[in-house]
């Protein structure tokens, strides 16, 4: 367990921006800064944050939050785990308690699996460095390749040993599960004859480790030691899929190169582990590699958080040509602006990097790489001379061209493109709009059918057993605006005092707060909220209440529960900007005047939102009361009794209404 104080510590010193920062790239807008929201696919800026609120929102997803509460949603981990990464970031130490053995039972499975993968990391880098085999092999291998021993410091690099179950022994003999080596890939299950053991499966290899954008190590990749190559089927052994690694969603190097990704604003992509750490070493550090697999869409939103410019960068063979062809259309689709270098025949970018300097390499790159249209034009459609397969060819091109989102960046591409292979432009124009008509028609079958498969779904009623009755304190089944607009007082001014020394029944006075006095309100006539959360944040208002220093909308923002600090941080930030606390007259000078003002205001807006939540209530029940009434059949006594109760009702609303000032149709 984290103690208050350092929960405070850790709280107090975390900066939204520069957590935020660390996933994507931020650009200053007025008071705050905005980015792509790396909650959805975000083409335009949406992401919002607030150096001086300290939280961050996005106005179409509407996730967000504290600096805790952005880290839990984005890296999918715990309220103490986002606090552990937030002490690690800014210097403050953590210090816990021995865990027990039922504490550490208690302790979820990922957790369990990256502190698995980080002990490993460190045993396989350790083992590279102090173990004799280590160095002799492992150490010998990577110095072979050419690579420096900062390099290898700043990767991580490790050695597995050729015994089959060196790591298991040295991670059971550390307290470690075996059923978190096989869940992470480190060993798998060996049968032989009736009995069953751990084995290694990296053993004998270089070790590779993969750390996800914060810096987690998630998965490993083992070569084989260039001896042994030969005959050797598998150069190259990775972690299998598992819950804390999917392949299609990581990119090699992504954490060592996102700083130099923003700084340069563009990415080079590669094909593997040695080409990324090769160009570190000649100084070009904002490069990833996919390791050979198909580039996926989750690759693409992750680079696109940080820039819009990729230079797919591989080898000039018909290997490295397929894997520039093949990720080219999904990237110009997500909006990337794209450009092509293909290395000379018999070079990768490991060996050409080790051929060159660093200036001779960047100039290389920036003399060579090309836009994926002079890329695919001159290998497919200049070299070819056959009518078919070159209008197959410029057909192919212009697909690619109509897949761009952006209508002014793909009429320029399309114009250059005509005067490259002399064509009109005008033909090359009704081509493409034919492909635009295909893909929205294509887009909205594809809606169709998905509308289709959840209306099957929902209209699938549940099994009897799995039904559970309505038990709503209101009729409406959801929360309505009024209920939400409520809750954003609360949330935003909960512990301002909006009546001072109101009278009691017995003589006394008491003062109310913006919590206290809608609790007070509604309980009179047990009203709850619809929605179970807003009542848990309404009742956690009016308890810390009693504290003196309570904060209604730095409490809810920093909630460790991450439903509480979303919608606490959604209902904190206003639609248009995301400026200061208090809503108050510019024009007023005086302090005591302006205060007075707004607490003037504040104390309406909380009393017609109240009537207004009243109302809705009612407004509800003349309803309920209708359906009944049309309903009720030939049973007269029941329908006096409920036109009696729908008078009743009606001279309710209409009194409310009155009071809220309004006119209202019978």
């Amino acid at each position: 367990m984290i103690d208050r104080a350092t929960v405070d510590r850790i709280v107090d010193a975390a900066k939204i921006v520069d957590v935020v920062g660390e996933f994507v790239t931020l650009k200053k807008s007025g008071v705050n800064y905005k980015g792509l929201c790396p909650f959805h696919d975000d083409r335009n800026p949406s992401f919002m944050v607030s150096p001086s609120k300290n939280i961050c929102h996005c106005f179409v997803c509407g996730k967000g939050g504290t600096p805790a509460g952005f880290l839990m949603e984005h890296e999918q981990i715990t309220y103490p785990e986002a606090l552990r990464w937030l002490a690690k970031k800014y210097n403050i130490e953590i210090v816990e308690k021995e865990l027990t053995t039922e504490e550490r039972q208690a302790q979820n499975d990922r957790e369990s699996m990256f502190v698995v993968n980080e002990w490993a990391k460190d045993w396989f880098h350790h083992t590279l460095l102090n173990d004799p085999d280590g160095v002799a092999i492992g150490k010998a291998y990577f110095r072979s390749r050419g690579i420096r021993d900062d390099i290898i410091e700043k990767f991580q690099l490790g050695y597995a040993p050729q015994r089959r179950d060196a790591l298991s022994q040295a991670a059971q003999k550390a307290g470690y599960k075996d059923e978190f080596l096989v869940m992470t890939g480190l060993c798998f299950v060996s049968e032989k004859g009736t009995h069953s053991s751990l084995t290694d499966r990296y053993s004998g290899r270089a070790i590779f480790p993969w750390f996800n954008v914060s810096g987690k190590v998630v998965a490993f990749g083992g070569r084989v030691l260039d001896s042994r190559t030969k005959g050797v089927a598998q150069k190259y052994v990775n972690s299998p899929d598992s819950d804390i690694y999917h392949k299609e969603r990581e990119l090699y190097g992504i954490y060592q190169a996102k700083k130099q990704i923003v700084k340069d604003d563009r990415v080079f992509m590669v094909e593997g582990y040695t080409d990324v750490i090769a160009m570190h070493q000649a100084g070009i550090e904002n490069v990833v590699a996919n390791s050979g697999t198909a580039l996926s869409i989750y690759q693409i939103h992750m680079l696109h958080r940080f820039t819009s410019n990729i230079t797919l960068l591989y080898d000039g063979d018909e290997a490295g040509i397929h894997a520039a062809m093949r990720g080219t259309d999904m990237l110009l689709e997500e909006g990337m602006n794209v450009k092509v270098l293909l290395l000379p025949d018999g070079d990768d970018p490991d060996s050409f990097a080790r051929k060159h300097s660093t200036e001779e390499l960047k100039r290389y790159i920036e003399e060579n790489q090309t836009d994926f249209i002079a890329f695919k034009s001159r290998l497919t459609v200049e070299r070819v001379t056959d009518p078919v397969k070159r209008s197959e060819a410029i057909g192919g091109i212009v697909k690619s061209i109509s897949v761009i989102p952006d209508q002014i960046l793909r009429s320029t591409y399309l114009t250059d493109f005509a005067h490259r292979i002399n064509m009109k432009e005008q033909t090359l124009i009704a081509e493409m709009n034919k492909y635009i008509r295909k893909g929205i028609e294509d887009k909205a079958k594809d809606s169709a059918r998905e509308q289709e498969r959840e209306e099957r779904v929902q209209d699938t009623p549940p099994p009897a057993e799995e039904r559970a009755p309505l038990a709503l304190h209101n009729p409406a089944e959801q929360a309505s605006q009024v209920e939400l607009l409520l809750l954003r007082e609360i949330v935003r001014y909960g512990e301002v005092v909006i009546f001072d020394g109101v009278e009691t029944d017995d003589g006394g006075k008491i003062s109310l707060n913006v919590a206290q006095y809608v609790s007070f309100d509604l309980s009179q006539d047990g009203l709850t909220f619809a929605q179970p959360l807003y009542n848990q944040i309404l009742a956690e208002a009016v308890e810390q209440s009693r504290k003196t220093d309570f904060k209604a909308e730095s409490y809810f923002c920093n909630h460790p529960d991450l439903q509480v600090s979303q919608i606490a941080t959604r209902l904190a930030v206003d639609r248009h900007q995301l400026g200061g606390r208090f809503e108050i007259d510019s024009d007023e000078t005086d302090e005591d005047k302006r205060r007075q003002k707004f607490l003037a205001r504040l104390r309406q807006r909380v009393l017609h939102l109240v009537m207004d939540f009243r109302l809705d209530i009612v407004e509800s029940k003349l309803k309920e009361i209708q359906r009944e009434l049309q309903q009720v059949g030939g049973n007269t006594q029941r329908m006096m009794e409920l036109l009696n109760e729908h008078k009743e009702t009606k001279e309710i609303r209409d009194e409310l209404a009155k009071r809220l000032g309004s006119d209202l149709v019978v």
